[in-house]
């Protein structure tokens, strides 16, 4: 009888992810340090830009979306052949974050241990993922992500706030323009932040 060895780096942190092709997945993706990169009209715009370049190569449907100064709240529903969303959310970051440097700023602060895994001092290593399991699920998800500015107090109302998909979502009928004035958070933090 033959044993079975397994290793692994006690280094490193027992990280798993839910992947599954087709899947609709709610993201948290946080700035280094929490800069509040995305203050900046032209650092949102930069960050549209990397979303839709991304897309052209890696698709993916963005359901719902919100930018707020130090983090970024993402709804996708990935193809029904793909459940590659860490490749993408990378490649948004690395896109992101040439265009900063060659638009805004050329020098970010990073530590050393960012430097020498040649990081680049803009985001978190890592982000928050959420695998969106049925339909109330959805819509617990998509009405955190377009409340999420006032919870923040960043604005009073939802309207207030421009970087979000609340807009699309009053287009399309889902909401009212004064969606927001009653909502009731959930109290459970499952989003990340």
């Amino acid at each position: 009888m033959s044993s079975i060895r397994i290793m692994y780096n006690q280094l490193m942190p027992n990280y798993r992810r839910v992947k599954i092709k087709g899947g609709t997945y709610f993201f948290t993706i946080v700035t280094n340090k929490r800069q509040r990169l995305f203050h900046s009209p032209k650092a949102r715009e930069l960050l549209l830009k990397a979303f839709d370049h991304v897309k052209q190569f890696h698709p993916y449907a963005m359901e719902a979306f919100c930018i707020l100064p130090d983090h970024i709240h993402l709804l996708w529903k990935m193809p029904e052949d793909d459940e590659h969303y860490s490749m993408r959310i990378a490649e948004i970051k690395k896109r992101f974050s040439k265009t900063y440097y060659e638009e805004i700023s050329k020098t970010i602060s990073k530590n050393s241990k960012q430097a020498k895994r040649g990081e680049n001092g803009l985001w978190q290593r890592r982000f928050w993922e959420h695998y969106i399991r049925d339909e109330e699920d959805l819509h617990r998800h998509i009405d955190y992500i377009h409340y999420n500015p006032v919870k923040h107090g960043l604005v009073k109302q939802v309207k207030e706030w421009p970087s979000s998909s609340f807009f699309d979502y009053v287009k399309k009928g889902v909401y009212e323009i004064d969606w927001g004035e009653t909502y009731e958070e959930s109290k459970d933090n499952l989003f990340g932040e």
